[in-house]
């Protein structure tokens, strides 16, 4: 780890100032993936800028009926918050499916939209990777990568994005609100990640000095019908081989409206507009959710080791339709999926 500077702004407007220009420094909250990243030199800030004791820890209403998150609202206290739990279950059952305990009270909102890649070549210094040094290769290809992506890749790359979280905003069509030097800005959450293509150094589309202010959650929060299935190597404290955030509005046997997203399988969560309105108008059957699973999963492609992942997925994508359906969500308690 080399030495670095630290400041604690007591104002956004502070804050905004020590990063503007400065690309050495990075913001830091609740710190559970930077302080990993710099001691095992990845990351090699000149100045860390404290954001953590900020006024951004507030849930509150939106416009048009949302709900606005803080970007420091801690993922624990997130993820058991009376309206999120009431409105919101898809968020708080992905928050729960991740990390531990113990990170979940350290990690915030922000953050976990921020979080970067844990492919082992991105972790390890000694090996070529383009997403940390670029122009240097991609390890993964053609190494061990039965992890890594099957959708959005590049030859550049094929790492995965991380987070459950994101995944079920993803799904929900949140909005990311940030601020800069240029002033405030909303964010699209279909907008916010990035594929690889041939900069995969860049994981989203903030600005230089950019900072998350909140994320804001629209009306509608399918607390009805939805679920979040995660595919792991272990129950306990492991990421995603293959995840899906599944969220329907029924009426009836007929979907309504249909949202579906994957995580684990690309270098941003995964969504397909077209999988969701194959889905909507229709009589919900196996069959129908085979087919959506077929569009959301066109050309997939397996690098070797992660080949089983384009099935996996697809059969994930049916059983948690399936569960959405039928209104019976996923509980992360259990080590069998339903």
């Amino acid at each position: 780890m080399v030495p670095f500077t630290y400041a604690r702004p007591a104002t956004l407007s502070e804050a905004l100032r020590l990063g503007t220009g400065n690309p050495a420094a990075r913001y830091i909250a609740g710190g559970t993936n930077l302080v990993d990243l710099m001691k095992v030199d990845v990351e090699r800030p000149a100045q860390l800028i404290d954001i953590s004791r900020l006024p951004l820890r507030s849930v509150e209403p939106s416009a048009g009926g949302g709900l606005r998150i803080g970007a420091l609202v801690a993922n624990s206290d997130l993820a058991y918050h009376p309206e999120i739990e009431r409105r919101y279950p898809l968020v708080a059952s992905a928050i729960l499916a991740g990390a531990s305990q113990q990170l979940r009270n350290m990690a915030s909102t922000g953050g976990n939209l921020l979080q970067r890649t844990r492919c082992a070549y991105f972790y390890d210094t000694a090996t070529p990777c383009n997403k940390r040094e670029p122009g240097t290769g991609c390890s993964a290809i053609g190494g061990l990568n039965r992890g890594h992506a099957v959708l959005g890749t590049s030859e550049s790359c094929i790492a995965t994005h991380p987070s459950d979280l994101c995944v079920a905003l993803a799904a929900l069509a949140a909005t990311v609100q940030v601020v800069g030097p240029t002033g405030e800005r909303s964010i699209a959450f279909a907008d916010f990640h990035r594929l690889p293509g041939e900069t995969p150094e860049r994981d989203t589309n903030l600005s230089a000095g950019e900072i998350v202010t909140a994320v804001t959650l629209p009306a509608e929060g399918f607390a009805a019908h939805h679920t979040y299935i995660k595919i792991r190597d272990r129950l306990s404290y492991a990421f995603a081989l293959v995840s899906v955030a599944a969220a329907l509005r029924m009426e009836g046997d007929t979907i309504a409206e249909a949202r579906l997203a994957l995580g684990g399988v690309a270098h941003r969560p995964w969504r397909v507009p077209e999988a969701e309105q194959a889905l909507k108008g229709k009589t919900a059957t196996p069959q129908l959710f085979a087919q959506a699973a077929d569009i959301t999963l066109q050309g997939a492609r397996g690098h070797g080791h992660n080949d089983f992942k384009i099935a996996l997925a697809r059969l994930a994508v049916v059983r948690a339709l399936t569960q959405a359906e039928r209104g019976t969500p996923q509980p992360q308690s259990l080590k069998k999926i339903l």
